[in-house]
């Protein structure tokens, strides 16, 4: 494995880049290629976070429900953390930041939401999370994010007669780990990272992540990017999953239309 220090961008909002307790984010190439960060915001902003999450949570019990079919987090859509902490996750500068590191060209749609895995959830399946995703409106402007909403079917772009949408394909996965206090080795509830498996000719190796408090990993998604929630956790887990979408054109340019991976 070899690691290296990303650059982050130059020019930041005061507001925004005084938010960051460093800039030496990791990028690692194995299983495939990756950055990771630990202690990403300043301690003040990150317990503004924990809080806000408890507090939603204690209020409004119903914003959360099971993220997919016979997977065992519940979850909460960015998009009704607005007016929180969680706003920064579906800012321009944010959607900007991670795809820049990522080095890819993107749309300005953030899909993504707060997960909970309660104790003792199970193994999740190997994805690579290539996959399509629906939005309602014009294309965002460069100061712009769009994110999905009850007037069009994310997954599928089933919508009233007359709503305009896009379909974008997932091109920047990012997890962010909070509410995780006291992690150590053996708890579980890690992200498990995958050398590439589509090609079954060996057992899979893998890469364990694991789901400490103010960390996150990053990565462009790739028909390579296989991982998954590695369960048998004994305590809470909590993270933000979220992705940045590039154009569907890209993406079929780039790895071809069975590559894709359609709900």
């Amino acid at each position: 494995m070899t690691t290296e220090s990303v650059p982050q961008a130059q020019a930041r909002p005061e507001r925004f880049a005084d938010l960051f307790a460093h800039r030496r984010w990791i990028r690692r190439t194995q299983p495939f290629p990756h950055v990771y960060a630990r202690d990403v915001f300043v301690p003040e902003f990150y317990q503004r976070l924990t809080d806000d999450l408890a507090r939603v949570r204690r209020d409004s019990p119903q914003l959360f429900g099971q993220v997919a079919t016979n997977y065992s987090a519940d979850g909460i859509r960015l998009a009704d953390l607005r007016d929180t902490s969680f706003e920064v996750f579906i800012s321009r500068e944010w959607h900007d930041l991670i795809t820049g590191v990522a080095g890819v060209t993107a749309t300005g749609d953030l899909e993504g939401s707060v997960h909970h895995h309660a104790p003792g959830a199970p193994y999740g399946w190997p994805h690579n999370d290539l996959n399509p995703a629906w939005f309602p409106g014009e294309a965002p402007g460069p100061a712009e994010v769009r994110l999905p909403d009850g007037s069009v079917e994310t997954k599928t772009g089933a919508r009233e007669p007359g709503v305009v949408a896009r379909e974008s394909i997932r091109a920047v996965a990012m997890l962010f780990y909070l509410g995780n206090p006291d992690w150590q080795p053996g708890d579980g509830g890690e992200t498990a990272l995958y050398d590439n498996i589509a090609e079954g000719e060996k057992l899979p190796e893998l890469t364990l992540v694991p789901p400490l408090d103010n960390s996150l990993i990053l990565f462009e998604v790739t028909p390579r990017t296989w991982h998954t929630f590695a369960g048998g956790n004994t305590k809470d887990r909590n993270s933000v999953v979220m992705w940045a979408h590039r154009t569907k054109d890209d993406a079929l340019e780039r790895w071809g239309g069975d590559r894709i991976a359609y709900w």
